[in-house]
């Protein structure tokens, strides 16, 4: 059996759980502001991977319309973030 480096085992354990979308929304909850900035983190209530889709959950509907227009871009980069291509689609909510 090979060697591996503790983040070596930590990244495959995570890769064959059920939690790894919960430990992904939660780096993305810790960055949200880097990605989308202040005013937008603000007014985000949830954030939530499931099966590659990304929820994001606001109230205020120009915040909801300006999301909509940036689906693309904000699916690349939380896939920037995260480092793989995790997001497949995102919904706004």
């Amino acid at each position: 059996m090979g060697e591996y480096s503790l983040g070596d085992a930590m990244k495959h354990f995570l890769n064959r759980s059920k939690i790894k979308g919960s430990i992904q929304a939660l780096q993305i909850e810790d960055v949200w502001e880097q990605i989308m900035g202040k005013t937008i983190a603000k007014y985000t209530d949830k954030i939530a991977i499931y099966s590659g889709t990304l929820y994001i959950t606001t109230n205020v509907a120009p915040l909801k319309q300006e999301l909509l227009y940036q689906k693309d871009q904000i699916r690349t980069r939380v896939n920037e973030v995260l480092g793989e291509s995790t997001v497949k689609e995102v919904v706004i909510k």
